[in-house]
């Protein structure tokens, strides 16, 4: 059901049935989350359940997934509390959540002392003291979702263009920032983490994804049959933004690196120009009649090392909060979510596994580092495989019993 609030630019959804490939999505997105956290750091692991950070690979599609869910939730959700509780006490209800996780995340991500004696505290300053912890140790997971989530507010119950247009301009902020600053600033030690205190402005690209898509699944079930419009257009969506986001990362292949250079600049991790190619560069590359070699690498292949390709903004980064990562990533979160749509929602399959943990999913996340720190002790990171996936297998069992004994108790943890 679609119902006009009239403090709101555009219809706000509302439904009364829970949505089961939300929970589903958010099961498979947290399962996800475990296996490439845990299992990444193992020699056995595949290069493509780790994090790199120069393009994207499985484990980098994890996170944009909770950003997208997150979009839709709030979409979803902040439309009820506008109807049933009026604008202000519904933006002050959920602002006040989200200070919640900030404050959650500040103490899940502890941080190491910063001084050993007062004296020392003195002397570094507040400044030095708050450094590392503001680019790295805080901005990581549950902050980012904190951080993006406040910064969407405004426009999460507007309609579809003003909140593409607050999306577009988040991203174009973004380049501004990386082409002053932002990239070379997040790759250099201490190195930052998912984008950094600015990552928020490309993490908005899945979260306002997934307020659209909220427009879309929240239509009645006879509109969004198999082969409808409205999942035909989802489709349509999907592959574009996959398809944009492989067009900027394009603009990777400016910085390949010349043969007769690569001995004078192997030691080089950045292009000097990284964000904004200089005039040189463009033409060099226009001057080659080489179509594939204007091509990058197709998301999930690795691409060439720093020796061959130098660093820059427009190849798909985790780390840097990159646009062309987060715009394929919006676009892989999409058609992911349109798969269990179908296979949840429309056919009425699900598995009580993602259940367990799309439901209390803050509560895995809490709980999965405790649980890796008690396992990972036991199974050296050089393993063979069989004994590293048993590892793996330990690990995912001793959580999944925590998360399921609150969820049969009826215990959830929601900020």
């Amino acid at each position: 059901m679609i119902v006009q609030d009239a403090t709101a630019a555009s219809p706000t959804p509302l439904k009364a049935d829970r949505l089961v490939s939300l929970d589903q999505f958010r099961g498979y997105t947290v399962v996800g989350m475990l296996l490439v956290n845990y299992f990444g750091g193992y020699k056995v692991c595949p290069q493509v359940l780790k994090h790199t950070h120069d393009y994207c690979s499985y484990a980098d599609t994890i996170m944009p997934q909770f950003l997208f869910a997150v979009g839709f939730a709030m979409r979803l959700t902040f439309g009820r509390r506008m109807q049933s509780q009026g604008g202000s006490a519904a933006y002050l209800r959920m602002i006040r959540r989200l200070l919640g996780l900030v404050l959650v995340s500040l103490v899940v991500y502890n941080v190491g002392q910063r001084a050993p004696t007062w004296e020392k505290l003195v002397e570094m300053g507040i400044w030095q003291v708050l450094y590392e912890p503001l680019k790295r140790d805080w901005f990581q997971t549950l902050m980012h979702i904190a951080v993006t989530s406040l910064w969407i507010l405004p426009v999460v119950h507007c309609k579809p263009s003003i909140r593409i247009l607050w999306m577009c301009g988040s991203a174009l902020g973004h380049v501004g920032l990386s082409c002053w600053f932002n990239f070379v600033w997040l790759n250099t030690a201490p190195n930052g983490i998912d984008g950094g205190p600015f990552g928020f402005l490309t993490w908005s690209i899945p979260a306002i994804v997934g307020t659209l898509a909220c427009d879309v699944f929240v239509q009645p079930k006879s509109q969004l049959q198999l082969g409808s419009a409205a999942l035909r257009s989802v489709l349509v969506a999907s592959l574009m933004l996959m398809g944009f986001g492989y067009f900027i990362s394009c603009g990777t292949r400016l910085y390949d690196v010349p043969t007769q250079s690569v001995e004078s600049l192997k030691n080089q991790k950045f292009a000097p120009d990284p964000v904004w190619p200089s005039q040189e560069r463009i033409k060099a590359k226009l001057s080659d009649a080489n179509v594939s070699t204007w091509l990058a690498e197709p998301p999930f292949v690795k691409p060439p090392d720093k020796e061959l390709r130098k660093w820059n903004y427009w190849m798909m980064s985790q780390r840097s909060g990159t646009l062309a990562y987060l715009v394929f990533s919006a676009g892989f979160s999409l058609v992911v979510f349109l798969i269990f749509f179908i296979a949840c929602d429309l056919f009425e399959l699900q598995l009580a596994f993602f259940k367990t943990f799309g439901t209390n999913a803050l509560v895995a996340y809490v709980l999965h580092g405790m649980v890796s720190d008690a396992v990972q002790p036991f199974f050296p990171k050089d393993s063979p495989a069989w004994y590293a996936l048993i590892g793996l297998a330990i690990f995912f069992w001793i959580t999944w019993i925590f998360v399921r004994y609150l969820e049969k108790q009826g215990i959830y943890l929601r900020v």
